[in-house]
């Protein structure tokens, strides 16, 4: 779907590399060794998940709540923040910034 997608929008054609294309030509090949190495190399110290992502920020929400909850995590007790009055100088006077320093504004 995803690479449907990118063939037909102009926008997004430019993320469409031979790579890509000749990847999705042995998309089971790469399936089948994917699977056996998951099988030989999935161990209780080194596990692998796997993460289902049709939907990115979903994906990796579930990714990070994922990992989140293998560390085991105790609540670090933080004193609260007091910001400091800020030092003004009756004689300072900010220095312009010169314009071909400064990035254009598009938005």
């Amino acid at each position: 779907m995803r690479f449907l997608s990118r063939i037909h929008d102009p926008l997004k054609q430019w993320k469409l590399s031979p790579m890509d294309l000749e990847s999705r030509r042995r998309w089971e090949e790469y399936t089948k060794a994917k699977e056996v190495m998951l099988e030989r190399t999935h161990i209780p110290e080194a596990p692998w998940w796997v993460v289902q992502a049709v939907d990115k920020k979903k994906a990796r929400l579930n990714c990070i709540q994922h990992l989140l909850q293998q560390m085991p995590y105790q609540e670090v007790p933080h004193p609260p923040v007091v910001l400091p009055e800020r030092e003004r100088h009756e004689d300072y006077e900010r220095h312009p910034v010169p314009d071909n320093m400064i990035v254009p504004e598009y938005y």
